[in-house]
């Protein structure tokens, strides 16, 4: 299996409704960049899930508009509730979940340390992580991508 996580790219600033923000142009920009290179890279069937806030919806429709809202992924989710799903790390294929910091920084500290830990993902950033193909269940960092590069 291997497990995308995307932090939504760069919204706009409103104290009113954080979970109506949008992307700002740089937001934009920025989820294209990281969609693009993705797209190279993952297979069709790839599982595309986003938090219900509207800058995750807009990050990930950068990439498809067959992603799915799943409520565990909310603006306060736990590493646990990432992690779940995603159906990691008993699932198979690959999925991408784009959400927020700092429940994908945990849940990346989760799956490769087995302890909870605040790392960080800057905005539009991607880890990729994945269950090493030895069967040994060991998990394998295939890549980590910030919008920059």
């Amino acid at each position: 299996m291997d497990l995308i996580l995307w932090r939504h790219s760069d919204a706009e600033l409103d104290d009113r409704d954080d979970r109506a923000r949008r992307l700002s142009a740089r937001g934009k920009k920025q989820s294209r960049r990281v969609a693009k290179w993705l797209r190279e890279r993952l297979p069709r069937d790839a599982i595309v899930l986003a938090s219900p806030a509207r800058r995750a919806q807009e990050t990930a429709a950068a990439l498809t508009d067959r992603y799915r809202i799943d409520p565990r992924l909310d603006t306060g989710a736990r590493a646990c509730d990432v992690l779940a799903a995603a159906g990691w790390p008993g699932g198979s294929g690959s999925v991408v979940v784009v959400g927020h910091q700092p429940a994908l920084g945990r849940a990346a500290s989760l799956a490769l340390t087995g302890v909870e830990a605040d790392w960080g993902i800057a905005k539009g950033s991607i880890w990729w992580l994945g269950l090493d193909e030895g069967g040994g269940g060991e998990v394998v960092v295939r890549g980590v991508i910030s919008p920059d590069l």
